[in-house]
């Protein structure tokens, strides 16, 4: 079989595949006597693949030309697929231990092969739906968010190096396109593609599409997210996009990466925490009634921001006399001047982060795509109790983020809705 040309691969065509690639095959022990795949992509884009061999595993991940959850009527670009691989590298040289190895790129085939994330690996959003607590989970994610930000904005890097990269990234524009539209437009007007729990939520949705000043703040962001190059960035950090053990934190899933604000990342993170937080009542039942877990979501949420600035910071400090063209040494030359740029700068961060967190809290409850976190709760009244609170929350984040000191502000916020 030629692969020369895009076609989606099957489990069959998969196998013939593989024995063409020496880097995959020689992964599975050249042993294709008990070969299993399994398709186990339960996203809204594309195929994926677990392949496991007696002597190896690896999984493969395949760009379709459409969004898989909606059919053909939507077409996407498979380039994507581009854009995953090398992000996936790139992240992955600047935090190795939170993101699996790429093995192969095709790029004809838009198909990516990377570690295989074992079991006991799940994904993170399984994870708090079934109250499991992550120790390690804000260290890392902290860890991963400072390094791979920071190290690929101008406080490190020159302008040179970041406008090329910039240029290189903006490829990715039909998958930003589709963010504009799901996060930051359809939220705020009728679409065919918008739905919620009806009927209790018609009103709430109706009052999303009537809040003038609701409107003027996610305009506001919107071009934030369109024109702000800060940094190389994820584009999608839900905790659908992170696999976890108790032990180990892997962040997946970068196809709609692009140079954007870096509050767009954090945000994302701590807003599908945020959602988790108010799913757990609608999971709650007389033997056990979550208040320990919700207590544990609002600590993670609190240290992951905690911890993310200590690093962040703790990298501007080491590498403030280096190359980054952000603050030229020459004139950020003494402490009080570099307490000031950095305190403005965390600061204007950290309001990036509460209102872009909003944003994609707010999508996941009157938009397209919907999260596990809450459509699993079977009670539609419930749920819709539990989605009201988390969108009352959002639009007082959106609207009022610059009122908000710090982190400590926010917990006490959602502890009041």
């Amino acid at each position: 079989m030629a692969f020369s040309e895009f076609h989606p691969l099957d489990g069959n065509s998969l196998r013939e595949y593989i024995k063409t690639v020496p880097s995959l095959s020689s992964k599975l022990g050249n042993n294709f006597d008990d070969l299993t795949i399994k398709e186990v992509g339960d996203g809204n884009l594309n195929f994926v693949y677990i392949i496991v061999s007696s002597a190896g595993s690896l999984v493969i991940k395949q760009a379709l030309p459409y969004i898989r959850c909606i059919g053909e009527s939507w077409p996407m670009t498979k380039e994507r697929a581009y854009f995953e691989a090398m992000t996936l590298k790139e992240h992955g040289r600047l935090s190795p231990e939170h993101v699996p190895e790429v093995y192969h790129f095709d790029r004809t085939m838009s198909l990516i092969a990377m570690r295989y994330l074992e079991p006991p690996h799940i994904i993170l959003r399984k994870g708090l739906i079934a109250e499991i607590e992550y120790p390690f989970l804000a260290e890392h994610i902290a860890d991963y968010m400072a390094k791979t930000l920071f190290f690929t904005s101008l406080l490190f890097r020159s302008t040179t190096e970041h406008k090329r990269d910039v240029a290189e990234f903006c490829g990715n524009v039909e998958l930003c396109r589709l963010t504009e539209q799901v996060v930051f437009s359809d939220p705020y007007k009728v679409s065919q593609y918008n739905r919620w729990t009806a009927p209790y939520l018609d009103r709430d949705a109706e009052a999303v599409r009537e809040d003038n000043l609701l409107k003027l703040e996610i305009a506001e962001l919107k071009s934030k997210f369109i024109e702000r190059a800060q940094a190389l960035i994820h584009g999608d950090l839900h905790t659908g996009s992170v696999m976890v053990t108790r032990e180990s934190t892997q962040v997946i899933d970068p196809e709609f990466a692009f140079y954007g604000p870096m509050g767009f990342d954090v945000g994302a993170f701590l807003g599908n925490l945020i959602l988790a937080f108010f799913a757990q009542d609608g999971h709650a039942n007389e033997v056990n009634d979550r208040k320990t877990y919700k207590e544990w979501i609002l600590k993670t949420i609190e240290e992951t921001w905690n911890l993310f600035h200590y690093k962040f910071i703790a990298l501007w400090d080491e590498h403030r006399n280096g190359s980054g063209e952000a603050y030229l040494p020459e004139i950020y030359n003494n402490p009080e001047v570099q307490l000031l740029v950095q305190k403005k700068y965390m600061t204007d961060l950290f309001h990036d982060t509460l209102g872009f967190g909003a944003a994609k809290m707010i999508r996941r409850i009157v938009g397209v795509a919907h999260v596990e976190d809450f459509e699993s709760i079977a009670d539609a009244s419930k749920r819709a109790t539990c989605e009201r609170r988390a969108l009352d929350l959002a639009k007082t984040l959106l609207k009022e983020r610059r009122k908000f000191g710090g982190i400590t502000e926010v917990i006490a916020a959602i502890q009041q809705v």
